[in-house]
């Protein structure tokens, strides 16, 4: 058992991670929090925005029933012509779980023999953070190891400044109580992807302003063409390779102006530019970690700095801007300074999820890397308007995808598109991270009829004699 001192910058889920793995390790841990426990991801980001996207799904799920047999009626018995979005109600109860979130986890830290300052934390050297409370008075924690979780915030432009009334980031947006009556959304990444389906799931018409020549750039192509043409198809305004040059503001209308002249104006905007590391003014180059151009801590595959003593963790590394990453690079961290059994990080066993309508999950080698050579692999793609489950329920879009190697016929990655594919892409996510072949992944029982039953079909026809 360790007696060493583990110091904290920030309550995310790469703070409060490695706070219980110290802790149960039998360190004295302490962290240094700002914001509230939990960061951004829960109290501004992805508790957040999880909890709206299940509300417009409900919406989703609802608009569609008809299909299914299900009508509405109103008090007089004739058929209902709308179904309406309480976006007050909604928000009230996205902050309030937000906050009943945070509250849980500080309340494991303590039980763990955690111990919380409230202030901002900054390095007077590698072995020392000074907190500052926000009356100003200050207190000086040693360490023998100090954890950089300080995280990052919406990125936004001189051209386009959010009030946090109609031009909004993605963490203002829980402050709605009107609905608006014609959302912009400019970033056709994942937080814009996301926002984007969500609340055109809950009734409201928006345009999506996107750089690039497709939705979710950064995702298997395959499934991006997919979910473009199912917001297109539900009624999404996507103007692709569209920069935005300036968003302004007169009175009720918000007007996005593109570089190339054209204009798009509507009642509300949400920022979706990316993020920005919180890593200035925390003494930080001269304690001797390194950031590189964009402010990001530099770390290696145990989360070290350039720092001795120094690790860091979470998006203020922009490794991969996961909350599982986070998590993961804060215990790695942990287990590494206090000499517990650790494996270095590696991102081609994380699976990920964007969650949007249909969800997009995904896990180890993309077909990007197999197309550009980087990575040898044999590609089944299944459409789930196949399987029987999807027919049941009225499921026409989405697919499943599995990448094995030619000879071994070990599972390397894969995909998942449609309802729930962050809770289908787990099975895959073991394969890789096991290194099953795809015949064992086969071989496995799936409940009939099931959604995972696609994935064994991919993995059987995958099969070599």
């Amino acid at each position: 058992m360790s007696t060493e001192r583990v110091v904290i910058i920030g309550g995310g889920p790469g703070g409060y991670e490695a706070a219980h793995v110290a802790a149960q390790l039998g360190a004295d841990v302490t962290i240094v929090d700002s914001d509230g426990v939990g960061g951004s991801a829960v109290l501004t980001d992805c508790v957040p925005s999880k909890t709206l996207i299940a509300t417009a799904e409900v919406m989703s799920e609802l608009s569609e029933a008809s299909e299914l047999g299900v009508s509405f009626l109103d008090n007089e018995g004739d058929a209902a012509t709308s179904i309406r979005v309480d976006l007050a109600k909604v928000n009230a109860r996205v902050k309030q779980l937000a906050t009943d979130q945070s509250s849980d986890i500080e309340r494991r830290l303590t039980r763990d023999g955690v111990n919380i300052v409230h202030g901002r934390g900054r390095l007077d050297g590698p072995g020392r953070v000074v907190a500052t409370s926000a009356d100003g008075t200050e207190q000086t924690l040693d360490a023998d190891a100090i954890l950089l979780a300080t995280g990052a915030a919406p990125r936004t432009l001189p051209t386009a400044q959010p009030d946090g009334e109609r031009i909004l980031t993605w963490e203002q947006v829980y402050d709605l109580t009107e609905v608006p009556t014609n959302l912009i959304v400019v970033g056709s990444g994942v937080t814009g992807a996301e926002f984007a389906s969500a609340y055109l799931n809950l009734g409201i018409p928006v345009t999506l302003v996107s750089s690039r020549d497709r939705v979710l750039p950064g995702e298997d192509a395959d499934a991006s063409a997919v979910l473009e043409d199912v917001l297109k198809r539900r009624g999404m305004n996507v103007l692709s390779k569209s920069r935005m040059e300036s968003v302004t503001r007169t009175g009720d209308t918000v007007t996005v102006t593109l570089t190339d002249g054209r204009t798009v104006e509507g009642s509300h905007c949400i920022l979706a530019l990316g993020s920005i590391p919180n890593t200035a003014d925390m003494g930080l180059e001269e304690a001797g970690v390194v950031l590189n151009d964009g402010g990001f801590v530099y770390v290696d595959r145990v989360s070290r700095t350039a720092a001795r003593g120094v690790y860091a963790a979470g998006d203020c590394t922009g490794v991969l801007m996961l909350a599982s990453v986070a998590a993961m690079q804060g215990r790695i961290a942990m287990w590494h300074f206090l000499g517990d059994t650790v494996h270095p990080l590696d991102l081609k066993k994380v699976s990920s999820n964007v969650f949007t309508a249909p969800e997009i999950a995904t896990v180890g080698w993309s077909q990007q890397a197999v197309d550009a050579g980087e990575m040898q692999a044999e590609v089944v793609m299944l459409p789930l308007s196949g399987n029987p489950r999807a027919k049941m329920q009225g499921v026409r879009d989405g697919f499943v995808k599995l990448l094995c190697r030619p000879g071994t016929g070990i599972v390397v990655g894969g995909v998942v598109v449609g309802p729930r594919a962050s809770e289908l892409i787990h099975p895959v996510s073991i394969a890789v991270a096991e290194s099953l072949t795809a015949d064992q992944l086969a071989q496995a029982f799936t409940v009939y009829p099931s959604m995972s039953g696609s994935i064994a079909e991919a993995a059987r026809r995958l099969h070599h004699v």
